[in-house]
Parts: structure tokens; sequence; C-alpha cells
């Protein structure tokens, strides 16, 4: 099958899903063509069925914004009719979803029809989508979808509470590889980070406010008074200077590391002993997912769709947002003594077994037959009408 996959190219949740979603379909000799203003930072190696078509965006002094979502959707129609795709499948409502609306519409008039499957993230929902300005075209536009899917029950659930839509919601989760996050760590690399053989404790995304990095530094000073550790943050954003003056502030900066944005997670991933994610609200959590199939438990808030990855006291604990002491506890709970931290290192790499690559992607594809068959039938049914 011939497949459009427009994303952000991006470090968020949606990007890397979306990147790892093309290349197991390439992996699974579907023909992938991903389309997006910039090559997608985990979209690396070369696989010979696998494409990138760059989005341009010509700029011109009478726009102070330039029109990324007419830009969008023209080369949308250029891939589908130069590449004879038989769908497109667009991660994050805004623009893409607007976007391949457009191009079908255009595609149509000359007897051109591809199906959309919208896959709906989080933040396109719940914070972007809800805001006035684009609550109108997001609506329209997920309804002009021939398939919605949503990576959590929950963010389903926020959806149509949030949007009148008049369509059936799928829910496919978020997935992980989990052979590939199954490392053996890297003993130099862990030495340099903990030389007395501290505790590793980790932190990553994209240090926006709703990710709440001040608890996380203040999960991480009360549970260094307890048990000798260290702090990897992963990633960058525009809390980060926030971060470092809290670091200051608590005189911390010789326990915490600030490693920026990262494309190699696995490396990472295998010398963490623990996961915080104390985030006000997540649809999924997919950092998580990944910290527990590289064998790291997780500390996080009960919100979103973190309860249907993480079971309280199995593979991790929830607290409640902004509950810094609370977490905290948590934290040492799992750390206290190596067999308590055995068992959660365990269930966590069980846990992330379940949403393994190799579970969810043929929910993928199982979707994209049935929609490519019943656009087959309908055509074939005008065709003998006409």
């Amino acid at each position: 099958m011939n497949i459009g996959i427009v994303c952000y190219p991006t470090f968020g949740g949606s990007g890397v899903l979306a990147t790892e979603l093309g290349m197991a379909l390439a992996d699974k000799d579907h023909n992938v063509h991903f389309i997006t203003y910039r090559q997608p930072v985990r979209l690396t190696g070369f696989h010979a069925n696998m494409f990138y078509h760059e989005v341009r965006v010509p700029t011109y002094p009478l726009f102070d914004y330039p029109p990324y979502e007419s830009a969008l959707s023209s080369t949308l129609v250029d891939v589908v009719k130069n590449n004879h795709l038989d769908l497109l499948h667009v991660h994050y409502a805004i623009p893409h979803a607007s976007s391949a609306f457009m191009a079908k519409q255009i595609l149509q008039q000359e007897n051109k029809y591809v199906p959309v499957i919208t896959t709906l993230h989080g933040t396109d929902i719940t914070l972007v989508g809800r805001d006035k300005t684009y609550a109108p075209v997001v609506a329209f536009s997920i309804n002009q979808s021939d398939a919605i899917t949503a990576v959590s029950e929950n963010l389903k659930e926020e959806t149509y509470k949030t949007f009148r839509i008049e369509k059936d919601i799928q829910v496919i989760y978020n997935f992980v590889d989990v052979r590939r996050f199954d490392k053996k760590p890297i003993d130099a690399f862990r030495k340099v980070i903990a030389p007395d053989n501290e505790r590793i404790v980790m932190h990553a995304s994209n240090f926006r406010k709703i990710k709440r990095i001040g608890d996380v530094i203040q999960i991480f000073k009360t549970l260094n008074e307890h048990i000798p550790s260290r702090l990897l943050l992963v990633g960058d954003g525009p809390e980060r200077h926030v971060a470092e003056s809290l670091c200051r502030e608590l005189d911390l900066c010789d326990a915490i590391r600030f490693l920026g944005k990262q494309q190699d997670m696995e490396e990472i991933f295998a010398v963490a002993d623990l996961f915080l994610l104390p985030s006000e609200y997540e649809s999924f959590g997919l950092s998580a997912l990944e910290a527990m199939a590289g064998g790291s438990p997780v500390v996080a808030t009960n919100v979103g769709g973190l309860p249907e990855i993480i079971i309280q006291g199995v593979n991790g604990f929830m607290g409640d947002v902004g509950d810094t002491d609370q977490m905290a506890r948590y934290a040492i709970e799992i750390l206290k003594d190596e067999s308590t931290f055995s068992r959660f290192r365990d269930n966590a790499r069980k846990q992330a077994d379940n949403f393994d690559i190799t579970r969810i992607v043929p929910q993928y594809e199982q979707l994209y037959e049935r929609l490519y068959k019943g656009f087959c039938k309908g055509r074939h049914e005008e065709d003998k009408i006409a």
C-alpha cells in the first residue's frame, strides 16, 4: 500500500509516534511518504520504500505569517497525484486535518479520491483545539476525516466532550519498539553520571509549562536527601531557563545535568533507574512508555491517559498534580532497596510488552485495509450506477 504520513517533524510525541509508525510500515513492505516541512528527527537511515517530501513555504513581503496550511495542501495534492497514494494518515489535528480536507477537495475535482485518517494526539484537542480561534476548524476537519483514531481512551472521551464529533473514534494506543529499548547500559556512561553509584533519575519533555519541570526538580531534591541520586533532564523548551534558575536556587547544579534534545533516547533510558513525569496533563505519556521499555519504573501524575499505562504500586506510582512531597515518597519507595527496585523494574518491562510495536502497528494496518477496501467498493458501485 502507498501511504502518506503528515506530521510535525519535531521531538514531540505526535511526531515521534508518526515517524516510528512510518518506519515500521516500511519494514512491512508498504511504501511510506512523509510529508512535512523538515525531515523528522526520528527518521534516520535509508530505506528503499520510505520517502520524504518537503513542504516549501515561500516568503513574500505581503505575508507577515507564511501560509503553511496552503503550502501543505498543495504539496499533498502533488504527492498524492504523482506517487499514487492510497491514503493519507495525518497526525495532530491542526493544521494537518484541515489541510488534508482541502487537498481532498482539490483532488476530487480531478476525479481522484484519497481517504484521510486523522490521529489525535492530545494538545490538538485539550489545549490548542479548545481555543475559540481554532475550535470550529478543528471540529469540522475531524468530522470530514474518513477515520479518526486517538492514542488513549481518555483522549477519546476528551474529544467527544470538547467537540461535537459525529463519527466513531477508534483508540489505537501509542507503541514502543521493546527490542530497541531493551539495551544493556553503557557502564562508562553511567560511571560518568553517577561516579559513586548514585541512583539515576530522568525526565524528558519539551519543557513547556504543562510538563511542570519545577515539580521534577522539587521531587528530585527530596529524593536526593534520602537516597543519593543524579537527575538527567532531556529536552529543551520555554521553561528551561526557569528550571536552571531553580537548580541554582536549590544548590542542586552539581547533581543535575541538562542534556538538551537527544535522538538516541534508548541509550539514556538504559542507564536510568527512575522516570519522573509530573505533568499537568498527558494524553498518553509516550516518554513514560519508552522509559518502561528501558526498565525504568515511573512516578507520574494521575492525569489523562497515564492510568492506562501505569499500574499503581506495580510498575510505578501516580500522585496528584503539584503534590511533590507525595511523588517524592513514591520515588523513595521504589528505590529504597534493591529487591523492591528490581520488582518495579521487571514489572515496567512487562507492561511495556503490552504496547510493543508488534501488537499495535497491525491495528493501523487493519484500519488502512478496511478503509481502502470500503473506498474501492464505494467507487465501484458509483461506477456501476454511472
